[in-house]
């Protein structure tokens, strides 16, 4: 298998020398085990996956653990959180010692309250998604057709560095999912619904949610639809962007907007089984913003940054892809399949103007296929694998 080398890397390393433990969450087949054995080949390695270990984990976790001797990576956590009690007798014995205990979890929500009640103080928190843009092109600049083939195929490493079927992958990655994890968090007695609802969601990616009109298309109660939504977020496989609140006089819309954090298992539950399909689809614009917010939420948690991703969009028709507050100032993102002006969309010269131009930091037109170019001082159009 190709090793493809993760820029989460570093901050990994470093939570490692500066906490006693270290948590590493993320979607399921994101690279997680792959990267702390690659990263940490020292280190003792168990896996809670196996329902003989989870089960020692939680009905026996004093002699889980002696068993099994830091420093230790266990995997799937989430399995025997009872587990975390006793890491935190086990850390303090030697609290001066870094990097005993390396966990990583699926279902991060669900997992935050027993870390914050039993390590509290002594844990980092990471978060671990499919590969980005720069890790699959190297940092190197991708041509429009390449930018279309890693939407379609998507970011997991197994179908990129094993060159898998990406139709074949996420057909098994869904039935692993529904039956492991969804089955664990909601009581889903009729799973051709939630594959429906799953496709649904697909075509509105990129779109303000609206639940009442998911579960009337579904045909289930709201609070159904609400639960559902939520297994999905915890799950890391999809993102809620809020909305940006300030007072500039006018009203805003107050519904996230729902995105895929992966756009390949995003094409397969829309049907698209080809690039070609993909590419003449009246879809491509909002896939293709769907891809670029997942680079800045990678880039985002990559660095190990807070998440202060938002969008803008009142009922005058101004609107504005992402934002990020930096300061006292705005970074703008426009996304834009195609775009071959030298000067910015009128969306960003509107919202330049309602906020003040000293508000503004920088302003970026990303594009697939657009090298480098810069507008004024502000304002650039630049390549997805430029964020």
């Amino acid at each position: 298998m190709i090793w493809i080398k993760r820029h989460l890397t570093p901050n990994l390393k470093q939570a490692v020398q500066t906490r006693p433990a270290v948590l590493l969450t993320g979607a399921r087949q994101t690279g997680k085990s792959s990267l702390l054995q690659k990263t940490f080949p020292h280190y003792n390695y168990v896996s809670l996956d196996w329902p003989d270990k989870a089960s020692s984990a939680k009905e026996n976790s004093s002699w889980f653990l002696e068993q099994n001797k830091a420093p230790l990576i266990i995997d799937e956590i989430q399995y025997a959180p009872e587990l975390l009690r006793f890491l935190k007798i086990q850390i303090d014995k030697n609290r001066q010692k870094m990097g005993q205990y390396i966990l990583t979890g699926s279902q991060k929500f669900s997992l935050m309250k027993f870390v914050s009640e039993s390590l509290a103080g002594r844990i980092a928190i990471l978060e671990c998604h499919s590969l980005s843009a720069r890790e699959l092109f190297n940092s190197k600049k991708p041509t429009n057709q390449k930018v279309l083939k890693a939407i379609f195929r998507g970011g997991y490493p197994e179908v990129q560095a094993q060159k898998l079927s990406p139709e074949r992958f996420y057909a098994d990655y869904l039935a692993t999912y529904l039956e492991r994890d969804v089955r664990q968090l909601v009581n889903v007695k009729n799973l051709s619904l939630f594959n429906k609802f799953l496709k649904l969601l697909a075509l509105r990616s990129g779109q303000v949610l609206s639940m009442n009109s998911i579960a009337k298309s579904v045909g289930v109660s709201l609070p159904t639809i609400k639960s559902w939504i939520s297994v999905l977020e915890t799950n890391n496989i999809i993102y809620l962007l809020k909305p940006f609140y300030n007072n500039y006089g006018k009203r805003l819309i107050k519904s996230p907007k729902l995105y895929f954090l992966d756009t390949g298992l995003l094409c397969f539950l829309a049907g698209m089984h080809e690039e070609k399909t993909l590419e003449k689809s009246s879809l491509l614009g909002s896939f293709f913003e769907t891809f670029c917010l997942g680079q800045l939420v990678r880039e985002s948690y990559n660095k190990a940054l807070p998440d202060k991703l938002y969008y803008f969009r009142d009922h005058q028709g101004n609107e504005l892809d992402f934002l990020i507050p930096e300061g006292n100032q705005l970074s703008l993102y426009e996304s834009k399949w195609s775009f071959h002006k030298a000067s910015l969309p009128k969306n960003l010269i509107k919202f330049q103007k309602l906020v003040g131009e000293r508000s503004v930091k920088i302003s970026k037109v990303i594009t697939s296929d657009q090298t480098f170019e810069k507008i004024n001082k502000k304002s650039l159009i630049t390549n997805v694998i430029d964020l």
